[in-house]
């Protein structure tokens, strides 16, 4: 039994001290390489605000843009063949996305003041500078201008076909109040 309890003692002894020698090792500054003619320049930083992830597939291209809309202007209606990650840099907007085939959220039923109409099809959210937020793969949005200043936004948009277009053109699908 002395014998037993002694081969335990080692080795937790031995076992504890190549953790510390390993934790040491690893926290000795100065160990990683420094760059050498490196620069990096942050295009855009944001809180996100959204929820729920994007898939990435090996073999597929992603695309950054800068996009600069005018007061008033719009995106028109259109999709992301794998959506999209986007950063507000500058202004305010308002995103209307449209609640279609399969989709389980409830719209937030925003009403027209002018009609007095509601549009339970319809998830309406505001963004303004520093949020972020993410479109779905083949989610339909119309994302409008609300503020007096040029938005301008730093969008990624994951799984674009190679070559192809990372923004698809979708008619209006009547659901929301635009």
């Amino acid at each position: 039994m002395k014998t037993l309890t002694r081969r335990f003692m080692r080795v937790a002894v031995i076992t504890v001290g190549l953790a510390g020698v390993f934790a040491a090792l690893n926290a000795v500054p100065g160990a990683a390489s420094p760059p050498s003619q490196f620069k990096s320049e942050i295009l855009g930083r944001g809180t996100n605000t959204s929820e729920g992830s994007l898939p990435l597939r090996q073999g597929l291209d992603i695309v950054t843009t800068k996009i600069t809309v005018g007061p008033g202007g719009s995106s028109g209606w259109h999709s992301h063949p794998g959506g999209a990650i986007v950063i507000v840099q500058q202004g305010q907007l308002t995103v209307h996305r449209s609640l279609g085939n399969g989709d389980v959220e409830q719209g937030q039923s925003q009403s027209d003041q002018e009609k007095g109409d509601r549009f339970p099809d319809c998830v309406i959210t505001k963004y303004t500078q520093w949020q972020s937020f993410i479109e779905r793969p083949g989610e339909v949005d119309d994302v409008l201008n609300t503020g007096l200043t040029d938005y301008v936004l730093i969008a990624t948009f994951p799984d674009v076909p190679v070559s192809g277009s990372s923004r698809i053109d979708q008619p209006n699908p009547g659901t929301c109040p635009v």
